[in-house]
């Protein structure tokens, strides 16, 4: 009789510890943010005046679209005196061919002429890079989230010109017990309560942060929003309730 009783209490221990768990997880409320799936923000890859910026804050764009502009009127023109220079070499070694066919002239010369050919085809090239610099497109569709340059003003390499966000995606980033990690995974679903709307929406575990923090027992977790509701919009933030039986939304 003892035997089955030692038995039986770890058993015992263990479901309620379960139910115990299971309870703390079901009322647990925690802090949570949206934030855009991709952002980034774009800067000038050369030293040139703005002439033309295409995009407001909070308007929208499609990825290749031509978002900032610059008067690149300076290297248009190197472009074509490069290109007249190829033209000059490419008829000048076009012509030396010609006479060291007949021996008129050594392959030194020749040679010569061939190099300058080269040299010519990578100024073109190198001009044309950098002309083509002078447009920024749209790496992704998206939103402009914020101007930090204006039309005319002369920036440098490396200067942020626009902050863009891909908000076609939104996700809840939260911190959560790493003990929990053995007991969520990615797909279980949950609500969040945002307080810039008043209201509850359905969400998914994205994907939990391979390293969790040793002094506070926490580990960030990345969630998405269940769903499209243009109501929302990266910043806003709220509360999660994480229930392993998920639930319906309510408004």
């Amino acid at each position: 009789m003892k035997a089955r009783i030692f038995v039986a209490l770890p058993l015992m221990m263990a479901c309620a510890f379960n139910a115990q768990a299971q309870f703390a997880l079901d009322r647990m409320e925690m802090r949570a943010q949206l934030s855009p799936q991709r952002y980034t923000t774009l800067s000038a890859e050369l030293g040139a005046k703005i002439n033309r910026i295409n995009i407001k804050e909070g308007e929208r764009f499609r990825a290749g679209q031509a978002l900032i502009e610059f008067d690149c009127a300076l290297q248009a023109a190197q472009l074509d005196k490069a290109k007249a220079q190829q033209f000059s070499a490419d008829s000048n070694y076009v012509g030396n061919q010609r006479l060291a066919e007949l021996n008129a002239i050594g392959q030194v010369e020749l040679k010569n002429s061939e190099a300058e050919v080269l040299k010519a085809k990578a100024d073109v090239a190198y001009l044309q890079a950098t002309l083509d610099k002078c447009s920024i497109k749209a790496p992704f569709d998206g939103r402009a989230s914020e101007q930090k340059a204006r039309e005319q003003q002369f920036v440098q390499p490396g200067q942020a010109l626009l902050d863009i966000i891909d908000d076609s995606t939104l996700e809840l980033e939260f911190i959560m017990p790493s003990r929990w990690v053995v007991m969520l995974k990615p797909g279980h679903k949950f609500h969040v309560r945002i307080e810039d709307t008043g209201k509850t929406y359905p969400a998914k575990l994205l994907r939990i942060a391979a390293r969790a923090d040793p002094v506070s027992q926490s580990v960030k977790a990345v969630a998405v929003i269940d769903g499209n509701y243009p109501e929302l919009i990266a910043g806003m933030s709220g509360r999660i309730l994480l229930s392993p039986s998920g639930g319906k939304r309510s408004k």
